[in-house]
């Protein structure tokens, strides 16, 4: 696979990583996670309270500071779910950065995410399945296709887990 279209935020000790399925074009051209007008990743994280202020999307890599990081399912190709190309979606590289890494929750920014993951239906929130110590987590998406399914509430369950976790 060719260089990650946006980077990966990872390190050891981080709380939550949030793992979406693929970046979008405006994020891709941005180089930068949530970068689409319209997306409410941003947002939703400071209203949630992960973050003491709304951050831009090109302060991305500033979340591991606070104990959070960012990957996607497919790291090499943008656009929407539906656009992707077959076989895109690597769960197993997901899984050995879980496994390396060691997060506390690994937090899919939709269910379509989570669902390709686990291949399962998922519902939203805390998932049964572990990978190592890890815990899953799924929350509604932040992305402006998503509207009417968008809830917060999800998002401040998870911050106040982490808060705690923290």
């Amino acid at each position: 696979m060719g260089r990650a279209l946006v980077p990966d935020v990872l390190a050891p000790g981080l709380r939550v990583v949030f793992c979406g399925t693929a970046p979008s074009r405006a994020s891709a051209a941005a180089r930068a996670y949530y970068a689409k007008q319209g997306n409410r990743f941003w947002p939703a994280l400071h209203a949630a309270g992960f973050t003491p202020r709304r951050f831009r999307p090109e302060e991305f890599a500033r979340l591991a500071g606070l104990g959070f990081g960012l990957t996607d399912l497919c790291k090499a190709h943008s656009g929407n779910d539906d656009e992707l190309p077959a076989g895109a979606l690597d769960g197993e590289s997901l899984r050995r950065k879980i496994l390396r890494w060691r997060p506390g929750a690994v937090a899919f920014t939709s269910k379509n995410a989570a669902r390709a993951f686990l291949g399962r239906p998922v519902a939203y929130g805390w998932q049964d399945e572990r990978v190592g110590t890890t815990r899953l987590y799924v929350l509604t998406s932040p992305s402006g296709q998503a509207t009417r399914f968008w809830d917060e509430a999800p998002w401040r369950e998870l911050a106040r887990w982490a808060r705690a976790a923290g």
